[in-house]
Formats: C-alpha cells, sequence, structure tokens
C-alpha cells in the first residue's frame, strides 16, 4: 500500500455516521428492502430487468451492491471515485423500453437514479434503526446528508438529493402516484421469496434466506404492503422481530463476520488503525 494510501480515510471516514452504521449485520436485510422498494417503480424495475439476469443472478446482484457499498464507505478515496466511475460508465451504455408505449429511455435518467438512492438510504435506516442500532434524529439526519457523496458517485447533482428525513419523507409522499406493483415487481418479490437454488441448498433457502426476505418485505411502508397485495404483521410486531434479528446477528463477533470476502473493513482498519474499527456506541464520537 502506497504512504498517500495509508492513513487515507476515504470520502466518509471513521467519524462519520455512515462508517459505524454500515459495519451492521442488519444492513442486508436492509439491502432486501431496498430491492422491493425499487421494484415499485415501474422504469426503475424494467431497467433492472432487462439488462440483467436478475432472475438467476439476483445474489450476484445483491453481492455486487454490497460491494459498492462497501468500497464506497470503507475504501481508500481512489478506490471509492474508481467504483463510481465504472458504475457511471454502465449505467450510460444501458437503455430500456416501456412496453406499452415503446418508449426507449436511459437507465441513468436523474428520476431513476433518484428512487434507486432514496430506496436504499432509507431502508438502510429505517431497518438499522427499528432493530435498535441507536441514532437520534440529529444523527438520522447527519446520514441523509453524508450520502450526497455517494448521490454523486452514481450521477446525481446533490444538491437535487434529500438532505434529512424530512425532505426523504417528502420525496417518498411526492413519488407515490409514480409507484406500481408490475409484473415486474411481482416478478421480483417471487424471486426473493423464492429463489432458484441448487437442490442441496433449498433447506438453507427455507430457514435462512426465506426468513431475511419475509422480514424485509415486513419491513416495507404500509403503502408497499397494499401494492404488492401480501399482507405483513402489525408494525409493532415487525420492530419485535427485527430487534430480535439484530439481537441475533450481532451475537456473531464483528470479527468473523467481516473476514467475508471482500473484507472492506479489515482491509480499512489495517489501513487506518485498530481505534477505526466500526461501532455503534461511536456514532456521535
Amino acid at each position: 500500500m502506497g504512504a498517500s494510501q495509508a492513513g487515507d480515510p476515504g470520502l466518509f471516514g471513521p467519524s462519520s455516521v455512515t462508517w459505524q452504521m454500515h459495519g451492521d449485520p442488519m444492513m442486508w436485510v436492509a439491502g432486501v428492502r431496498a430491492l422491493y422498494l425499487q421494484a415499485l417503480h415501474p422504469r426503475v424495475v424494467r431497467g433492472v430487468m432487462q439488462n440483467s439476469d436478475f432472475r438467476r443472478d439476483a445474489w450476484g446482484r445483491l453481492m455486487r451492491t454490497a460491494n459498492f457499498v462497501g468500497t464506497v464507505t470503507y475504501g481508500t478515496t481512489e478506490a471509492a471515485e474508481k467504483a463510481g466511475a465504472r458504475v457511471r460508465k454502465l449505467h450510460s451504455m444501458l437503455t430500456a423500453t416501456d412496453p406499452d408505449s415503446g418508449e426507449r429511455y436511459a437507465v441513468d435518467e436523474p428520476e431513476l437514479l433518484l428512487w434507486v438512492h432514496c430506496a436504499e438510504i432509507d431502508s438502510y435506516l429505517r431497518v438499522l434503526r427499528r432493530s435498535s442500532f441507536w441514532l437520534t434524529d440529529a444523527q438520522a439526519d447527519r446520514y441523509v446528508r453524508e450520502h450526497h457523496v455517494s448521490a454523486r458517485l452514481v450521477g446525481l447533482d446533490p444538491d437535487a438529493v434529500p438532505a434529512d428525513q424530512a425532505e426523504l419523507a417528502a420525496y417518498f409522499e411526492k413519488m407515490l402516484p409514480v409507484l406500481v406493483a408490475g409484473p415486474e415487481a411481482h416478478e421480483v418479490d417471487d424471486f426473493l421469496v423464492r429463489p432458484p437454488t441448487h437442490p442441496l441448498f433449498v433447506p438453507a433457502r427455507e430457514v435462512l434466506w426465506r426468513r431475511v426476505a419475509h422480514l424485509a418485505y415486513a419491513a416495507l411502508p404500509p403503502y408497499a404492503h397494499e401494492m404488492y397485495g401480501r399482507p405483513a404483521p402489525e408494525p409493532a410486531t415487525v420492530t419485535r422481530q427485527l430487534r430480535a434479528t439484530g439481537a441475533l446477528l450481532r451475537c456473531i463477533p464483528a470479527r468473523v463476520r467481516w473476514q467475508l470476502p471482500p473484507k472492506h473493513i479489515i482491509r480499512a482498519m489495517a489501513r487506518l488503525g485498530p481505534d477505526s474499527r466500526p461501532a455503534p456506541y461511536k456514532v456521535g464520537r
């Protein structure tokens, strides 16, 4: 590692809310919730279905998203900027077609990128807070604001992105008339509940993955449950389930969890020293 990178905190750094939050295991449940929410925007989900092998590679897509989030959060400034450039270049080459009108459109239209961004930030924030990752409202607002950085990396104008929870809520309210659970959204739902699996792994899918998918779905806002047409437990029940799942996953030692490839946090701690270790109690310090 070059000397210029040895002490590089990256785009967020250990003093950010993002640095502490993104090391939490409930980010996986939050990521699946984001997929459900993103699929309710017809133009967004068509862009995904028409340009990727989502049905056979949804796990790969989730892993690539996790790798991007990990690189942007914990990587060097250079690594994060390169990851953003790759995403922008890929999106600039992709188009999708509206089956009703025949219109062909670019998947990197700002409106579509903004929906994907806001669905992710909302999901990360809501799932972690409901699962007992404690943040004050001021810290939650700071988290939303910090992600003007990730918005810029995917090609958005940071000034056009919600800067706090109130602006994020207003954005979702404004988007409600656009959202619908069309055929592609139901394909995503069917896949997430029953992803194709090698016969040897079917028991694991039933025991582990299905619980994650059901919990992620349950954590969606009520309007999303209405659109998908599947009921969910009462919000208080969902919050209890999120807290119980969070408590269980957080019992797995962080060092064990962080050994999973691609080891972004382990590498960040090697670069910046052990004091950079992410932990909930460090938020706001």
